[in-house]
């Protein structure tokens, strides 16, 4: 299904009856990607799925978006689709806008689900900077001795074969996304989150590691991390099992689990 929103034309899925729950996926993915996810809470509740601007079946934004401007369209389905409360479930990318939206619509946001959410700025250290000075002298120096290629090209091509996973999967107007939504800041807002919190977080995520969930566990008032061993970035897939577990005892209750 299709909805405009700000001109933009917005695929979305939703399924089931009950409390509205709102899953959005991380950077690169799709509904696609929350489909374990949609499959196991429709039975009990309302779940609805989108894939946001420029992912998936939607259309990329006109304008360079940041994290904020992802947050605002979200909110804007949310009141389309005429949901008074809603149940936040954010893997990665997905986390960065349940962090907005439940540090501004308080009343809206009861509950919150995120999954190796991102948000934080890492920790930098020597080699990250080694990395990114090297990073612009090869550019500078890929730039001078392939002066003959047209210049669009040749800036692909230097991309593709030295940039980060998710900066050469992305093309045109998302690479400019990425790197404006990449570098935004949101921990000053998880002192604000009043909803009730269950952090998720793989033990092995090299992405966004399990050190950023513990500061959000420090800093949301009403949270707690649950770290499932041996799993990675999409812990809920790698260990869909235990994760299935506690997501529904979060949402449901233990009866409602043979606990």
């Amino acid at each position: 299904m299709k909805v405009t929103l700000e001109g933009i034309d917005i695929n979305y899925i939703t399924e089931g009856s009950g409390k509205n729950v709102l899953l959005l996926h991380g950077w690169g993915a799709n509904i696609d990607t929350m489909m374990p996810i949609y499959n196991l809470l429709k039975d009990n509740f309302k779940v609805y799925a989108i894939d946001f601007p420029g992912f998936g079946k939607s259309q990329e934004p006109s304008d360079v978006f940041g994290v904020y401007d992802y947050a605002r369209i979200t909110k804007q389905f949310i009141d389309m689709m005429g949901m008074k409360e809603v149940i936040l479930i954010g893997h990665s990318f997905g986390g960065r806008i349940s962090l907005i939206l439940s540090s501004k619509y308080k009343a809206l946001v009861k509950k919150m689900v995120l999954i190796d959410s991102a948000g934080l700025i890492p920790k930098r250290g020597f080699k990250y900077y080694v990395t990114v000075y090297s990073f612009k002298f090869l550019r500078s120096l890929y730039n001078t001795f392939f002066f003959w290629i047209d210049k669009k090209d040749k800036m692909e091509k230097f991309y593709k074969k030295f940039g980060s996973t998710d900066y050469k999967n992305a093309s045109g107007i998302m690479r400019r996304v990425f790197v404006k939504v990449v570098n935004e800041d949101l921990r000053p807002l998880l002192r604000e989150i009043e909803a009730s919190t269950l952090l998720i977080w793989g033990e092995n995520d090299t992405a966004t590691p399990v050190y950023m969930g513990r500061i959000m566990e420090n800093e949301i008032k009403d949270s707690g991390l649950v770290v499932l061993e041996g799993a990675g970035h999409y812990s809920y897939i790698d260990d869909y099992r235990r994760f299935s577990i506690i997501l529904r005892t979060f949402l449901l209750g233990g009866e409602k689990n043979g606990l």
